[in-house]
């Protein structure tokens, strides 16, 4: 069998994303589509762009770093970090990104907003107990979001979680439901939750963005190696 196009996968996930939307009583519109180019070339953002996406999403600052002169010309493309900050990349990260959804402390705001550089952020929540995961505690939700809602240059988008995987979407449910209520809690709009495997659950839930890589790209080759 061959294997699908990208305007095949991509019409397959919007139809995913409406059929869910109908499901929650939702706007198709009210969900955007985050593609998330990590591990993939450049030829893989232009093909998508050529597709009409336009916001893709990184997880390295040094792997986006690469791909930039690349894609530098393509208008209108919006690139986030969602991958862990550190706060030594901070300055890298305000050049390259237009939006950084992986913010996990006050002071990750502070050294973003002396970059001087207009970014859209998302807070990022950790919900689960898995080591490997990072986010900001729920408890230290209102240091961040005062310190982001103060600065000069950052305007505080949304909340962003990863709940562990697994191929029971249903088992996703309670971490986006949380995220959805600590979202109301804190009037905070937009809700980046959800991927290839669980979107439905995630637009059921409230998700604004869902961050799709594996749905319109297949599996990820190490094209660029993380350094």
């Amino acid at each position: 069998m061959a294997e699908l196009s990208l305007a095949e996968r991509l019409t397959a996930v919007r139809e995913r994303i409406s059929r869910a939307c109908d499901r929650a009583r939702r706007d198709p519109a009210s969900v955007r589509l985050l593609a998330v180019t990590k591990i993939f070339g450049p030829e893989a953002i232009r093909a998508a762009y050529d597709a009409g996406l336009r916001e893709f999403g990184e997880n390295y600052v040094q792997e986006m770093e690469r791909k930039s002169p690349a894609v530098a010309d393509l208008t209108g493309a919006r690139f986030h970090l969602i991958g862990h900050l550190q706060s030594n990349k901070t300055k890298k990260a305000a050049q390259l990104f237009t939006a950084i959804d992986s913010i996990d402390s006050a002071r990750l705001v502070s050294r973003l907003d002396s970059e001087n550089t207009p970014l859209d952020i998302t807070i990022e929540v950790k919900l689960s107990d898995e080591a490997a995961k990072t986010g900001a505690n729920p408890a230290e939700l209102d240091e961040i979001v005062a310190a982001v809602r103060a600065s000069k240059n950052l305007t505080l988008r949304g909340l962003m979680t990863v709940p562990p995987w697994s191929e029971d979407a249903e088992l996703s449910r309670p971490y986006f439901a949380r995220l959805r209520e600590l979202a109301a809690e804190h009037d905070v709009a937009e809700l980046s939750m959800g991927m290839s495997n669980d979107m439905e659950v995630a637009i059921e839930e409230g998700a604004t963005w869902v961050r799709i890589g594996t749905a319109l790209f297949g599996s990820r080759k190490p094209l660029l190696a993380k350094k």
